[in-house]
């Protein structure tokens, strides 16, 4: 079994990773600090979910390029 991750999660993190492709990494931190650019979150607890699911996409990406 998964994480749950709410539909606002996945849909808040598609869209940053369509509208800045080259931006976001497979490090969390890194994409914490770049979050607080890019989006406006109403908690840290929103900001950290929407990071550990943005790295998890960027992981399923890299590995369907290879």
């Amino acid at each position: 079994m998964g994480k749950v991750r709410t539909i606002l999660i996945k849909k808040v993190s598609k869209e940053l990773i369509n509208k800045y492709p080259d931006v976001f990494t497979t490090d969390f931190e890194k994409n914490k600090k770049l979050l607080d650019k890019y989006l406006e979150a109403d908690s840290k607890h929103l900001r950290n979910r929407i990071s550990g699911y943005v790295v998890t996409l960027m992981k399923i990406k890299s590995r369907e390029q290879t």
